[in-house]
């Protein structure tokens, strides 16, 4: 599946027809104001604006496939990356929000709530796996389910294991002393042990959430709680060795064995260094990689694992969960096509298949369909041997990861030092999330 990085716009045409087991009324259990005021009807034009441009391709063939069961709809389908919170705020700002958008799920769901559809009662939430639909409630309150997944999600480090044999390392590096011997003996082999993708902001967040993990559980807090004290200002990252020290000193052990020119890498110069076999290590990326690296080396021996984040080797586990939500504009004027559109998506034999033979993701649904792919098999087996760590991302706002990840780009500028760039951490985080 070749990917598309820069903002792209698939344009199929469309109908609905009734489907099985959708209800027709639009209505839904959530709050009676959100009732469809719009009736299922054989044309309209659904905009569809999200983040993740990985996942074009895939969408695409989504939405081929939907034109056989509704010829006359059109789906406007826009996606792109880097800008995406700015674009959407603008958008929603200025009255144009799109009939679909996407969002971080967990906090970002109640900075979205306003304009989104309460889907509670759709048959898609008969599908949704339990641990998808909590990630799609406010958190304020608990209630509602404001959206839907393209896919749950496993993050950790995507490794060559041949590349890892040759340079005679038998276990993957679970502790900080094991990996930085096992970037010396890949070195010294004649391969870049990491391909990093520092060009773009929400690789940072994928790290840092790891170490974010294991400074919580050192600290005996919750995760959630931990962030809940930075937000409110009443922590700071060299309180926590795991950050100050540990975190720091990966991003710098990732610069000095990674990519010639760092922050001009993204994720296509990740995919093109891991699967020619120049990269022995991938990070900040995860299941989403592995049908393009294949496409490039069908031969891959691809080995997947957490970070090594302290010298308890325990403390290396991958994250799971779901980390993206779609919302649905609560005020479409298409709103039922809308709802049909995503309700055949999650309740379809094709839409929920679609999720490991397309997408090839971890399925947000109710599946028994097993995965081809590597990636996502390891990271099953993984969270049943060594359990997960927690989602740390779901508990912050899009626009404070995207502050996060442009305050690290400067520290690997050498525009800040690092108790410089701990400094901007603090402060704005307590500015951006502890604001709300």
């Amino acid at each position: 599946m070749k990917k598309k990085f820069l903002s792209a716009i698939l344009c199929a045409a469309m109908g609905v027809t009734m489907l099985a087991g959708c209800g027709s009324s639009g209505g839904n259990g959530g709050d009676s104001s959100q009732s469809a005021s719009a009736k299922s009807d054989d044309s309209g034009e659904i905009y569809m604006f999200i983040s993740q441009p990985e996942y074009a391709d895939a969408i695409g063939e989504l939405i081929d496939e939907y034109k056989k069961v509704a010829p006359n709809v059109t789906i406007n389908y826009e996606t792109t990356q880097n800008d995406y919170p700015t674009l959407l705020k603008a958008k929603l700002n200025s009255g144009e929000t799109p009939d679909i958008f996407s969002s971080t799920s967990g906090k970002e769901i109640d900075t979205y709530k306003e304009y989104s559809y309460d889907l509670t009662g759709q048959p898609l939430t008969e599908t949704m796996l339990d641990s998808v639909a909590a990630t799609m409630q406010s958190p304020s309150d608990g209630n509602g389910c404001y959206g839907v997944a393209i896919k749950g999600n496993y993050f950790g480090i995507v490794y060559n294991k041949v590349i890892f044999e040759e340079c005679g390392i038998t276990e993957f590096p679970s502790t900080v002393s094991a990996m930085k011997d096992a970037c010396e003996k890949i070195s010294a082999k004649g391969y870049q042990p990491f391909t990093t993708g520092f060009n773009e902001w929400w690789v940072f967040k994928h790290i840092w959430q790891h170490f974010l993990d294991a400074a919580a559980k050192d600290a005996g807090l919750s995760t959630s709680d931990l962030i809940a004290k930075f937000e409110k200002g009443e922590a700071k990252v060299s309180d926590y060795p795991e950050l100050y020290n540990n975190y720091f000193d990966f991003i710098d052990l990732a610069v000095k064995y990674g990519d010639e020119k760092p922050l001009e890498t993204a994720l296509d110069g990740e995919e093109s260094a891991f699967g020619t076999g120049k990269a022995a290590m991938v990070l900040g990326q995860g299941a989403w990689i592995e049908a393009d690296c294949l496409s490039i080396n069908p031969d891959l021996n691809i080995g997947f694992n957490g970070y090594p984040v302290t010298e308890d080797a325990s403390q290396c586990q991958v994250i799971s969960g779901s980390d993206q939500a779609l919302h649905v504009n609560k005020d479409s004027k298409v709103l039922q096509q809308t709802l049909d559109f995503l309700n055949w998506w999650y309740t379809s034999d094709y839409g929920k298949s679609w999720f490991t033979d397309v997408a090839g993701v971890v399925p947000p649904v109710e599946s028994t369909t097993e995965s081809k792919y590597e990636i996502i098999k390891q990271g099953d087996e993984l969270s049943k041997t060594n359990g997960t760590a927690d989602l740390a991302i779901c508990y912050s706002t899009d626009s404070w990861h995207q502050s996060f990840g442009e305050i690290m780009q400067g520290y690997l500028a050498g525009t800040t030092d690092k108790d410089a760039t701990c400094a901007q951490i603090e402060s704005q985080w307590k500015a951006i999330d502890g604001a709300q």
